[in-house]
């Protein structure tokens, strides 16, 4: 690993890291007039092939080829960090807000700022094209975000009179009352890094910031703190399950009314509607609780983007390509009934063609809420070098600690000193935060 250059921003260090990752691969070139090319493109969004079928009728000099790759337990970066190390990666791909970093440290990532990437800027919300924003470099364009809401079956609230929870503390309450008619309000699942991070993030967290060359972690902060006392008395009260989310035995309980809620993100109607068909019209979204009566602090699981990978020899035709397919109206049309997220983009579709599910959650239109919540999301929170390491050493330690009894600030604890020497490990310089 090469160290970090004397006077750099960390950020910008992040791209001076790791290997070349660009072997014998040609240099890139702009295409020549008339000349027909194929791009590649791997991404796992729903529905994706349509948008590319109609960019490819719009543009037959400049193919794209969709690859699909599998988005479970993280198959699809191992196959693309594999793909920069043989120096054969695509041109472009779907990656998460969270992992670009990860990608600038195996240098596999196409700066696209001296491509004019700048230009687009002011077409997608800023706290979100900040997300691929280190140093001066541009290093991916958003696609989708996911604004977090609290999904409820309205109808096993209102038979057991238990009112939706609006602060954190109404929910504890409300799970207690769950609890007493037989049923879990929820799960903490310990594996789910992503929601926990969204939790934290709520609760004014900063696990990553980057101060001259050097990169403070916070995993352990007041903020984090907080979430894990909160939730550890939740499960230490037996109050929530702590099965894993968004597995078998989780999507029974949805269906069975056995878990009546959810805390997720708006990407999540598509996934209630295919796995529990049969709630159809019972459930409603609402915000967030919040850990201040009347507060209106929100944050976001997930959200991707689509980045163009170094070693491609067309970077300008495939920077078009990735603003094309994120804000032209039809693209984002088709995006959206494919169920692929909260649009980056600025303009191009109105918050009710989010409604996609407006039926299954009784006609509520339901993506205002998660309209409203991305408008306020805390715009400080920084995504570091290592969050797919970061989220598996979290699931680990959660699993340890309710398997044998710890506590969850020792979780933090220990994840803290594992993310400083993992990171330090890479070459880079690391402090606590604090």
């Amino acid at each position: 690993m090469l160290g970090v250059a004397a006077g750099a921003t960390a950020a910008l260090a992040l791209a001076g890291c790791g290997d070349d990752g660009s072997g014998d691969a040609e240099k890139p070139r702009e295409r020549k007039k008339g000349e027909k090319i194929t791009l590649t493109f791997w991404s796992w969004v729903p529905g994706i092939d349509k948008p590319v079928d109609l960019w490819n009728s719009r543009h037959p000099d400049v193919r794209v080829q969709v690859e699909k790759v599998s988005a479970v337990n993280g198959q699809q970066y191992a196959k693309m960090h594999a793909a920069i190390k043989a120096g054969d990666p695509p041109d472009l791909a779907q990656i998460e807000f969270p992992v670009v970093p990860s990608f600038l440290l195996d240098n596999g990532l196409q700066d696209l700022a001296p491509l004019g990437a700048d230009r687009s800027k002011d077409r997608f919300v800023g706290w979100q094209w900040q997300q691929s924003v280190f140093g001066k470099g541009v290093y991916a364009i958003p696609q989708a975000s996911g604004p977090m809401g609290f999904f409820v079956r309205k109808d096993l609230f209102d038979k057991w009179g238990i009112q939706i929870p609006q602060t954190w503390d109404e929910y504890a309450d409300a799970a207690e009352a769950v609890r007493r008619r037989g049923a879990w309000i929820e799960t903490f699942a310990p594996t789910n890094g992503n929601r926990f991070a969204g939790y934290a993030w709520q609760a004014g967290a900063k696990w990553y910031a980057a101060e001259g060359d050097t990169w403070k972690i916070g995993i352990d902060d007041a903020p984090t703190r907080k979430i894990a006392d909160y939730w550890e008395d939740l499960v230490r009260r037996k109050l929530v399950k702590t099965i894993p989310d968004r597995q078998n035995a989780w999507y029974k309980d949805i269906q069975t009314g056995a878990i009546p809620a959810w805390l997720g993100a708006s990407w999540g109607d598509a996934l209630l509607v295919g796995n529990a068909p049969g709630t159809k019209g019972k459930w409603r979204v609402a915000p967030l609780p919040q850990w201040e009566h009347g507060a209106n602090v929100h944050a976001n699981w997930g959200g991707s983007t689509t980045a163009v990978f170094r070693g491609t020899r067309y970077p300008k035709d495939a920077l078009d390509f990735a603003v094309w397919l994120n804000t032209d109206p039809d693209s984002i049309e088709l995006l959206i009934k494919g169920g692929y997220g909260f649009p980056s983009a600025k303009k191009g579709y109105a918050t009710t063609d989010l409604d996609v599910a407006k039926d299954f959650f009784g006609g509520q239109a339901y993506s205002r809420v998660f309209a409203d919540a991305g408008a306020h999301v805390d715009t400080s929170w920084q995504w570091g070098p290592g969050v797919d390491t970061l989220y598996q050493r979290l699931g680990d330690a959660f699993t340890e600690a309710l398997a044998g009894g710890g506590s969850f600030r020792s979780v933090l604890t220990k994840v803290q000193e594992q993310t400083l020497a993992d990171l330090r490990g890479k070459g880079l310089k690391v402090e606590s935060a604090g």
